[in-house]
């Protein structure tokens, strides 16, 4: 059931549902039917106890139905994570369900793997190609001395080339390849062959279509069928689908891949817990079996393989970021409407929005990991 959000908001029912969701928020600033841009504006009767029944997942799928609307959702959802009300708003059952299934199932198996691609990454690259920069980079960008979208993608490309100390004739190995930003940037510009790998159907044509005037391969493949040895491996905004049954996995493969004087970057979302969990609403609209990884989970997981060499955050850099992509989404919207509905137009803005305000309240982080293998020389980070 969707509501008509141009006839404006309704009279707060007299209900339980709606005193307890009063109750939550107080002290947040964040108010119900307020004028303030972080405000909800309620629009259907039954959205409290929709609420209080399905924690993020009925907010989330409230926000598709027309259910409330929020001028600034992304200011919305900082406040309340910094209220603490993020885990809070996720009910038992949700929380019990995903570690359940965690605990006794692989999410993220090889028959499973393809699953997030199809989902979300084949969605269309109409609609990515009008979300993102001309790069096609879909992961943070590097704002320490960028002004605009493209500046922060650009930075972040060669700050990974940087920390790699590519040199031409070097053979890469890109796992999670994408759209082939990262390819298409060393290649070009820093003269290396490079092996992208993507379980993404619609990825890996563009990538090819991209680079097919560089020494630069595309295969639509799983991480766990890799052969060969690269001299360089780098893994963008791909680790959080691997899931932490699978870490150890990982991290063994990427050390039989890698040259023995060779580097690996691992850039990456990151929990500030060691918890097993995922947002019900973004695990079922957005990134399907996706599990963010705690510093522990990589550090314990990496260490029979690989030695650690540097690790930065740069986690606040993913809110002007999201909110770059957010208004290029808004901006473009009309080009690629008749091939979308709705509800996947507000799917697409809640998800930016949100993810934006929980970098914003430092709720998830940003990191780039660099390892070696039994590399003797000192490295030293360049930021």
């Amino acid at each position: 059931m969707t509501s008509d959000t141009s006839i404006g908001p309704i009279v707060l029912p007299n209900t339980r549902a709606r005193h307890i969701v009063e109750q939550l928020l107080m002290g947040s600033g964040v108010a119900l039917n307020g004028n303030a841009p972080q405000d909800l504006r309620v629009y259907h009767p039954d959205f409290f106890s929709r609420l209080l029944h399905q924690g993020t997942l009925g907010l989330g799928e409230a926000y598709m139905d027309g259910w409330w609307e929020c001028d600034r959702i992304d200011e919305m959802a900082c406040r309340l994570l910094q209220h603490g009300l993020g885990e809070r708003a996720h009910t038992p059952s949700e929380r019990l369900m995903y570690r359940l299934q965690a605990g006794f199932l692989n999410l993220q198996s090889r028959g499973r793997a393809y699953i997030v691609g199809e989902a979300h990454y084949d969605l269309g690259n109409d609609l990515f190609e009008r979300m993102l920069d001309p790069t096609m980079c879909y992961s943070c960008g590097y704002w320490k001395r960028a002004n605009t979208l493209h500046e922060a993608q650009l930075a972040k490309l060669e700050l990974t080339c940087r920390k790699l100390q590519v040199e031409p004739g070097m053979h890469v190995l890109d796992i999670g390849c994408g759209w082939g930003s990262f390819a298409e940037h060393a290649a070009r510009h820093h003269g290396v062959e490079v092996t992208g790998i993507t379980i993404s159907r619609e990825q890996a044509e563009l990538a090819r279509r991209r680079c097919q005037d560089l020494p630069v391969t595309i295969e639509l493949k799983d991480y766990r069928d890799l052969e060969g040895r690269y001299d360089r491996i780098v893994s963008i905004g791909m680790f959080e689908h691997v899931g932490h049954r699978n870490y150890p996995t990982y991290f063994e493969t990427v050390a039989q891949q890698l040259a023995p004087d060779g580097l690996f970057l691992l850039h990456t979302i990151g929990a500030n817990r060691s918890e097993i969990s995922a947002d019900p609403w973004i695990n079922k609209y957005i990134f399907p079996n996706g599990v963010l990884p705690s510093a522990m989970h990589i550090a314990r997981t990496s260490e029979d393989h690989l030695l650690l060499e540097d690790w930065q955050n740069f986690g606040p850099d993913y809110d002007p970021t999201l909110m770059a992509w957010l208004e290029n989404f808004d901006t473009h919207w009309h080009e690629v409407a008749a091939n979308y509905n709705e509800r996947t137009r507000r799917m697409f803005r809640y998800y930016l929005a949100v993810c934006a305000g929980a970098f914003r309240a430092r709720h998830l982080q940003l990191w780039q990991v660099v390892f070696s293998r039994d590399r003797p020389k000192r490295y030293d980070a360049p930021r």
